[in-house]
């Protein structure tokens, strides 16, 4: 039997697209100084706290640039103890698969689902970040395919709660070349998390766009502490102290290189109420600041935020809030910055 699938049309080609859509040879050499900055906090010569801090969902390509430009700024204002990276996630999980799932499918939000603008569209928005920021951001690895099209411009990737078992996520992380953080499963089970991390840090053989390909491993591989949900859907922490201590306890065991931690405050870890995540990041740093192992391995946090708070439907048009997860606004989100970098 056939498959039961409809071929639209065939897609440009990474290498096509990154022709059409080029970066500036000073924006090359930035991203490779961004890219071994943040491989140095991960590695521990940098002890600065990472930030990994955006919206939700990047809907809106003008919105998205002005709360970047409104990161660089901050980030002068921290450097000497935060490095901050924005997230400019264009792809959007959903749980039974419908309803608006990113910039990737749908370019404008509430038009029709059109993957060749979509691809197009999350390259041009990550180029004209690098070229008028001066930053490089953050992107979930959802499809694995798609990843070569922006893997010039992204200095960080995570795998997702319901994508870190999945073996070909594993092994494309094994081989992005930037530091990839696997989150644990909405479970909350940590050895499954730290399998991940392992096979990531793993050389690996596997099919990839029409190729056989082997990768060296990711030394940079890290966990991801998301929080998580009990069999009847109820949302617990996992950012507390003593979760802390035992990842590290975990890490140990297994002899896992770079052992690290992000945690992201923000999903069951705040249990979807997004102003609780500046608490939560005070909170951890000071669960740092209490142990010193832990402050080795908790090299920084996820936040959910945009330029204003919680979310809207799509039909609002609200410029600056999210149409997916609830977000923190922009002045919380300023303060919570600046904040944290007086507590370090």
């Amino acid at each position: 039997m056939s498959m039961q699938m409809e071929f639209i049309k065939v897609l440009p080609s990474p290498q096509a697209l990154m022709e059409d859509y080029p970066i500036s040879q000073a924006s090359k050499l930035l991203k490779l100084q961004r890219d071994e900055e943040i491989k140095n906090i991960f590695t521990g010569k940098d002890d600065r706290f990472l930030m990994i801090i955006g919206p939700c969902s990047s809907d809106n390509e003008e919105a998205v640039l002005d709360y970047v430009n409104r990161l660089a700024k901050v980030q002068e204002k921290v450097k000497d103890k935060i490095y901050i990276v924005p997230r400019l996630y264009t792809n959007k999980p959903r749980t039974i698969g419908v309803g608006y799932k990113g910039m990737l499918h749908q370019p404008t939000p509430d038009g029709k689902e059109d993957m060749w603008g979509g691809i197009i569209a999350i390259r041009k928005m990550n180029v004209r970040v690098i070229e008028e920021t001066g930053m490089t951001g953050a992107e979930e690895i959802l499809y694995p395919e798609v990843f070569r099209y922006l893997s010039d411009l992204l200095s960080y990737a995570a795998v997702g709660a319901r994508s870190s078992e999945d073996q070909l996520h594993r092994m494309i992380a094994s081989g992005v070349g930037i530091p990839v953080g696997m989150k644990n499963p909405t479970s909350g089970d940590l050895s499954v998390m730290l399998n991940s991390v392992a096979a990531a840090q793993h050389e690996q053989e596997f099919l990839f766009r029409g190729w056989e390909v082997r990768t060296k491993g990711n030394e940079l591989a890290h966990s991801i502490l998301r929080g998580y949900v009990d069999p009847y859907g109820n949302s617990y922490p996992n950012y507390h102290y003593e979760v802390l201590r035992n990842v590290h306890a975990m890490y140990a065991e297994r002899g896992l290189k770079n052992p690290a931690i992000i945690v992201d405050t923000n999903h069951n870890n705040s249990g979807k109420k997004w102003a609780e995540q500046p608490r939560i990041a005070k909170d951890i740093v000071n669960s740092c600041k209490l142990n010193p192992d832990i402050k080795k391995i908790v090299k920084g946090l996820m936040v959910e935020s945009y330029i204003e708070d919680g979310c809207q439907a799509i039909s609002d048009g609200v410029y600056g809030k999210s149409i997916t997860d609830p977000c923190l606004g922009w002045e919380k989100t300023e303060r919570m910055l600046l904040d944290l970098a007086d507590m370090l």
